[in-house]
């Protein structure tokens, strides 16, 4: 598991904790996995509604919330900090600016082509740019109009396949199909990206992401050609997690045949833990009766069979009768909570085991 560089940022430990909203992934998860020289990242979806006392403003207590989870982050750690940035929040912008402003290490951004991320940088801006996709396809796309647009490459890409948990960007009959595999799209990826690491002088790193969860995932993943990984429901099970000790439960109490796919009230498949509330959502017994937030571009309340900010909310503060838990397809595997170091000295001994089994 070695060290790789984004840009001129070293990353000690080629391990990226998946950004995870509503609650799950904050400062105090961010700094632990920072401390262990992996990357720390911060989920920007739904601060507003995580710092009510700010102000009475969502959209603004969105900006004072990235503030003030960025502050906290540095105080415990002198590692590398990322935010999550979803193309699909109403507020991207804001979010964006906040977190170059905040001098954030790293900002992912998916849910939707960043197309224009690069433009928000300013000339003394050191924050690396990775978007997040789900095909070589939308690689290309990214890296033509930041060339072309901006001329600024990737400073690394996040390839997600259909096993991750929350939204996915497949549709429903890929999400099963090899062919979307994240073995199939992470060599394609590479492949893609190589003429542009030619044209523009620079390495461009791919991190695999969806559904991984053991050391052997990621010496299989970087065989491939990885040059890191992004894990997210591995680390929910930790101390460390800003996340509910219900929430955490829930991972260990779900048998493989309680994840499941389910359609998010935004209309695109999401995988999540089944529960009462995805049961009251199947039965249409919980419609919004108002839009008090407006977090998602394209969310339209009279049309959405639940509010999935306030869903993922209450999930995360621990009333799971009231929301749900997003879900890798592997979070299953959760057995107990433990450190954040224990879980990374756990993968290092299984990469290990993994590397040896081969030779």
């Amino acid at each position: 598991m070695k060290s790789f560089y984004m840009g001129n940022l070293k990353i000690d430990l080629p391990v990226i904790q998946g950004g995870m909203g509503v609650g799950i992934s904050l400062s105090g998860l961010a700094s632990a996995v920072a401390n262990e020289g992996g990357v720390g990242v911060i989920s920007c979806a739904g601060l507003g509604l995580l710092y009510p006392k700010l102000s009475t403003d969502y959209l603004k207590n969105s900006i004072l919330g990235l503030r003030e989870e960025l502050r906290k982050a540095k105080e415990k750690t002198n590692g590398v900090i990322g935010v999550n940035i979803m193309v699909a929040l109403s507020n991207f912008s804001d979010m964006v600016k906040t977190a170059i402003s905040e001098k954030a290490d790293i900002i992912f951004s998916g849910a939707g082509l960043p197309l224009d991320l690069p433009s928000y940088l300013e000339k003394e801006s050191k924050t690396k740019l990775v978007p997040i996709v789900s095909s070589s396809r939308a690689a290309k796309l990214i890296c033509e109009k930041w060339r072309n647009n901006y001329d600024y490459l990737p400073d690394a890409i996040v390839v997600e396949g259909p096993k991750a948990g929350g939204h996915l960007g497949y549709k429903n009959d890929q999400i099963e199909d090899v062919h979307f595999s994240l073995e199939h799209i992470v060599p394609e990826v590479i492949e893609v990206i190589k003429a542009y690491e030619k044209s523009g002088h620079c390495k461009i790193p791919v991190i695999a992401a969806g559904g991984l969860y053991t050391g052997e995932d990621i010496y299989r993943l970087m065989q491939l050609g990885a040059t890191g990984v992004q894990l997210g429901s591995k680390f929910v099970t930790t101390e460390e997690c800003d996340a509910s000790p219900v929430f955490k439960q829930a991972y260990i109490d779900a048998g493989q045949s309680d994840i499941e796919i389910i359609t998010s009230s935004v209309g695109m498949p999401g995988r999540a833990i089944s529960g009462e509330f995805t049961r009251k959502v199947k039965s249409g017994s919980e419609k919004p009766r108002r839009c008090a937030f407006h977090c998602i571009k394209t969310c339209d309340y009279t049309k959405s069979p639940y509010c999935i900010i306030k869903a993922l909310y209450n999930a995360a503060k621990g009333n799971m009768q009231k929301g749900y838990a997003f879900a890798g397809a592997n979070a299953y595997l959760s057995q107990k909570i433990v450190s954040v170091r224990e879980t990374i000295d756990t993968l290092k001994k299984e990469f290990m085991q993994a590397k040896e089994s081969v030779k």
